[in-house]
């Protein structure tokens, strides 16, 4: 199985790189960090039938775009790059807004522009999104992460109706807070918080599974399913007293 990974220099996409190494899969590994993605070829070279670093930063989509139209075949692409801005509840600037939207929203879309011509011409693919828990329930110190995410949710469903007949799979993962770089800058305490390894595991396992939508730890997820089931005015004293 051939396999594009962005956001593979480090935290969930390069352990998905070392999950999914193996001597029948072939790995193209994309992220800006140039010397980590190097470090992490030379880690899987011999596991590998091949691995393939793209070095990009996923927000110039000119470059991204031209660098990617080398691909001639793929089975799998996760789309897995991701930033926030940390638990603030400020007034992010119109930059640090851009730039979140740029790299949660926009570039899957430059990316599934060049690479869709190629899954309907192929007549089969897998295109994996990670999103978010926090997709769910907007928390005011997290409101632009939530609603990248939220708005990432959107998008690959209406991929997946509209792609469904031309053999393309597309599968949401929305996992909850997994030990990587992102959740690093967090300075509260994490629910069910997950080693990489296992949170990765699991992600794995839904791929492997088909699930359309993967939503996990399934505690975590039924607590927000059943905070969003509670009147607005209680769910608002809720986030309040939270904050």
């Amino acid at each position: 199985m051939k396999i594009l990974i962005t956001g593979a220099s480090s935290g969930l996409g390069s352990e998905l790189a070392r999950q999914y190494a193996s001597p029948q899969n072939e790995l193209i590994l994309l992220a800006r960090r140039e010397e980590k993605l190097y470090s992490l070829r030379k880690e899987l070279f011999e596991i590998c039938k091949s691995v393939e670093i793209i070095v990009a930063d996923v927000t110039d989509f000119a470059t991204l775009q031209n660098k990617i139209k080398s691909i001639r075949s793929l089975d799998m692409v996760i789309l897995n790059a991701g930033i926030s801005l940390g638990m603030n509840g400020g007034v992010p600037s119109i930059e640090e807004f851009k730039k979140l939207y740029d790299v949660n929203i926009l570039s899957n879309h430059a990316i599934l522009e060049v690479l869709l011509p190629l899954f309907i011409k192929q007549k089969s693919a897998t295109i994996v999104f990670i999103s978010s828990l926090a997709s769910l329930v907007s928390l005011p110190s997290s409101k632009v992460y939530s609603s990248s995410k939220r708005a990432l949710n959107a998008y690959a469903e209406g991929i997946r109706y509209k792609y469904k007949k031309d053999g393309i799979k597309v599968i949401t993962i929305l996992p909850g807070f997994i030990k990587s770089e992102l959740t690093d800058k967090n300075d509260f305490n994490m629910p069910f918080l997950l080693e990489t390894s296992e949170g990765v595991a699991k992600i794995k396992n839904a791929i492997k599974a088909q699930k359309e939508f993967y939503a996990f730890p399934l505690r975590f997820y039924l607590i927000i399913r059943l905070f969003n089931l509670l009147p607005s005015f209680l769910r608002e004293k809720i986030v309040n007293f939270l904050n």
